[in-house]
């Protein structure tokens, strides 16, 4: 962040653009993110609608309703039950926290009447809030809250992202005409292709079997006559097919073409450990886990689908599962993937094969990147990950039997294509998934197919979505906010007192490079660009599979032809996501995103006092701004080509660079804050699950809630200093700041099933959202005193956790 003196914003073509000179990366995103790091704010696979979001109907009638409230001596809250309106006292935090107010202190206008509405629907007033402050904003929320059974969980953000889902599906089942471009009817093509159940029903299981048969068969369905055609089954030469049918090389190692790590102007090979059908955290269980059991069940009864005999599928997919398992084993945890210098570890493809000598890599390499689009020599640089996995890999692969092998690849194909299916392939992945998160029924087909149209075809459905539904103004009132927060953070780095002067100069220079991308880029309203982007994918109606495949080539084309382009940090197509509810922060651009789709609802709204936005969208802003300085953002500088340094007083000032630009007695201070930071969140507990959390896997995003509600709220302050104090909700007797932390608290309003909340603490970056609020609250005196905790209480603690 910049100080007032020598950074000011401006909006030019759509985005807030600092005045001063910089550039930001840009990767692919055509459906799939490719070679780009970026932190979101969610983070959740799966984000579901809230089962209490505002009617319109009632709208008008709280006008009414709440004028009287506001004008009742006694705290009063307004209830709404069963389509009825009725008035209810309520318990009181705040009485001596500010003056009695009169009718003309409140505003009546129908977006607040609509928030405070939400906000007493949400909260639960029997709850102290100097204990569990989450409780009492959510609790609520949480006691009225039914998980329907085709969901795992239910959360405000789920409010703004199921009204988006409809409203991208009411686009898709448009009627095209005549002058729309032809990514809008590509679009809409996947999304029909989806929803056609007749003709998949119909297609059974040959979709999928075709394509095995072109595979040389699956050895488990064949039996035990399989002998790859009397040849030596090669595991390499079967990834080559994958690749030229449409499906992920990445089942046993993980390639692709990456932005490099140490000069972000370029691309490079990139070689990395898998991700498996199970997460590493289960696998490494063993056999007996109750999720590892439940994982080779649906091993068993994918087979039994296909036709495979019992006692071959019995004893095939089990070894399939020991080799997974021994992989997994051979894979790095998260935990040890924080640091990205280790994982950066350039060699020559010649290099690469003495690592490895029982995979021709050179011929790999090629075969994948294809003589199409680009081809390479031994000389050439890849980046390797995990040595230690290709080393382990190779001598296991190297010695397990061609069946296995065969099995295996074949397995994750399989695994990959139930989904597209008919409704008995989607049973037995239903099973599944009800083991491992306690979901008991399908998601609509409906929601299944916008979803894959928004995902596979991002750009195309980010246009139609914006010039139907989104709102210029919020923009600009979103881009005022963003310089705000950025000027709080530039003042908390300045009264900083553990940095050295050269490393605080140079977070400085850092933030105040951070570049801005707000709601979405101006390219999405010319047709031109986005027809020339899918020039040469060829999608269609009719089949499902067949699209998915289709897609998955044109964008592994798209990614390795950018091999040795010069990264254009301004692409648009890599921001032209805007139908998304989250928000981003990219270390390799130093840059921020907020689409279009989170500056409304909850988050955002012109028509509410600004407490409610610099709560909520203040809080995500400044969160994404602190990510460029939490354990990895700050292992990276601003940008240009990088210089190994040895001594401090030369860093040099360039930008999205990894490089430790930091002073060995700065850096330890820090570890000493984050560290505080990894044991306070380490030591909550989930009674239900009877674990903790992992401290070090969620520190990156502790540290920027942490650090963003604390910018958030001086900004807010700020904000009131320079124009003047805001009116009150209706029906709530709560202060300006007090409703800045409802605000805030109530975007982490959820319900998880507790096997969908064991599966985000095993494997997610993110606390569970009650931690997100008592976590960074407690560690703020301001909110202690706006809520006149006593010392010692839950969230006004004798020791508090700092980190920015």
């Amino acid at each position: 962040t910049l100080g007032t003196t020598f950074y000011s914003i401006r909006m030019e073509k759509g985005f807030c653009i600092a005045t001063t000179s910089f550039v930001i990366l840009a990767g692919l995103l055509v459906g799939t993110l490719v070679g780009v790091v970026t932190y979101g704010m969610d983070g959740n696979e799966e984000i579901r609608p809230s089962a209490f979001s505002n009617s319109e109907r009632i709208i008008d009638n709280l006008q009414t309703t709440a004028a009287f409230a506001a004008q009742v001596p006694s705290v009063l809250t307004l209830d709404v039950e069963d389509g009825g309106y009725y008035i209810s006292s309520s318990s009181n935090y705040s009485s001596s926290i500010r003056k009695k107010a009169s009718i003309q202190d409140y505003c009546m206008s129908k977006g607040c009447i609509t928030t405070a509405s939400e906000i007493l629907r949400n909260m639960d007033e029997s709850v102290d809030p100097c204990e569990d402050f989450y409780r009492f904003s959510c609790g609520g929320f949480i006691d009225k809250t039914i998980i329907p059974d085709d969901r795992t969980r239910m959360s405000s953000f789920s409010v703004l992202s199921d009204e988006l889902l409809a409203q991208v599906r009411y686009l898709l089942e448009s009627e095209s005409l005549a002058n729309e471009p032809r990514p809008f009817r590509m679009a809409k093509d996947v999304y029909n292709a989806c929803m056609n159940k007749e003709q998949i029903e119909v297609l059974g299981q040959d979709p999928i079997k075709n394509i095995l048969d072109r595979l040389g068969g699956w050895p488990v369905i064949i039996g035990d006559s399989w002998n790859n055609g009397g040849k030596p089954y090669v595991w390499y030469k079967q990834v080559y097919m994958l690749r030229r049918i449409g499906y992920s090389v990445d089942y046993l190692v993980d390639f692709s073409v990456a932005i490099d790590l140490k000069n972000s102007s370029r691309r490079i090979l990139d070689l990395d450990q898998p991700r498996f059908v199970l997460d590493r955290e289960y696998l490494i269980k063993g056999f007996n886990d109750e999720d590892v059991q439940a994982y080779y069940e649906f091993m068993m009864d994918v087979a039994r689908f296909f036709g495979a005999n019992e006692n071959r599928a019995a004893k095939d997919m089990k070894e399939v599962l020991e080799l997974e398992m021994k992989l997994a084993n051979f894979s790095l945890p998260r935990e040890n993937r924080r640091n990205a210098t280790k994982l950066y570890n350039p060699m020559t493809i010649k290099d690469l094969t003495k690592l490895d000598p029982f995979t021709p890599w050179l011929d790999y390499i090629n075969n994948i990147l294809t003589k199409e689009i680009i081809q390479v020599n031994d000389k050439e640089v890849i980046i390797v990950n995990v040595p230690s996995y290709i080393k382990n890999f190779s001598l296991l692969i190297n010695n397990t039997s061609d069946r296995v092998k065969a099995n295996y690849l074949l397995w994750r194909v399989v695994s990959a294509s139930i989904k597209y299916l008919n409704d008995d392939a989607k049973k037995i992945s239903l099973q599944f998934s009800k083991k491992l998160t306690g979901k008991t029924e399908e998601t609509p087909r409906w929601r299944t197919c916008v979803d894959g149209a928004k995902r596979s075809l991002t750009n195309a459905v980010g246009a139609m979505y914006i010039r139907k539904y989104f709102k210029e103004e919020s923009r600009k009132s979103a881009c005022e906010m963003v310089k705000d927060i950025r000027i709080e953070f530039d003042k908390i780095l300045n009264q900083i007192d553990w940095m050295d002067a050269k490393t605080k100069a140079m977070a400085k220079k850092k933030a105040n490079s951070i570049v801005d991308h707000i709601g979405y880029p101006p390219e999405l309203l010319d047709d031109n660009k986005l027809e020339e982007l899918y020039d040469g994918l060829q999608l269609g109606n009719l089949h499902y599979l067949e699209n998915a495949l289709n897609m998955t080539v044109f964008v592994a084309n798209y990614a390795f032809s950018l091999l040795r382009e010069k990264v254009n940090k301004t692409d648009w197509v890599r921001h032209g996501k805007p139908a998304i509810v989250n928000a981003f922060y990219s270390p390799l651009e130093n840059s921020i995103q907020f689409p279009a789709g989170i500056l409304q609802g909850i988050f955002f709204s012109s028509d509410r006092p600004r407490y409610m936005n610099y709560g909520a969208i203040g809080w995500v802003i400044g969160h994404e701004i602190t990510h460029g300085f939490d354990d990895q953002g700050r292992q990276f500088d601003l940008e240009g080509i990088f210089i190994f340094f040895k001594n401090i007083d030369n860093i040099p000032f360039f930008l999205g660079n990894l490089v430790d630009w930091w002073h060995p007695t700065t850096k330890e201070q820090y570890l000493k804050k984050a560290k505080c930071i990894i044991e306070q969140y380490g030591n909550y507990f989930l009674p239900e699950l009877n674990i903790t959390l992992n401290g070090i896997n969620t520190q990156g995003e502790n540290i920027a809630d942490n650090g963003g509600i604390k910018e958030a709220y001086r900004a807010y302050v700020n904000w009131v200093d320079r124009n003047e104090e805001e009116k009150l909700l209706p029906g709530l007797n709560y202060s300006q700041k007090q409703l800045f932390w409802v605000s805030a608290a109530n975007v982490w309003c959820a319900k998880f099933r507790p096997k969908a909340l064991k599966l985000r603490v095993l494997t997610g970056v993110h606390s569970p959202d009650m931690f997100r609020v008592r976590g960074p609250f407690s560690n703020m005196p301001e909110f202690a005193r706006d809520f006149n905790c006593p010392k010692g209480s839950h969230m006004n603690p004798a020791k508090r956790c700092e980190v920015w």
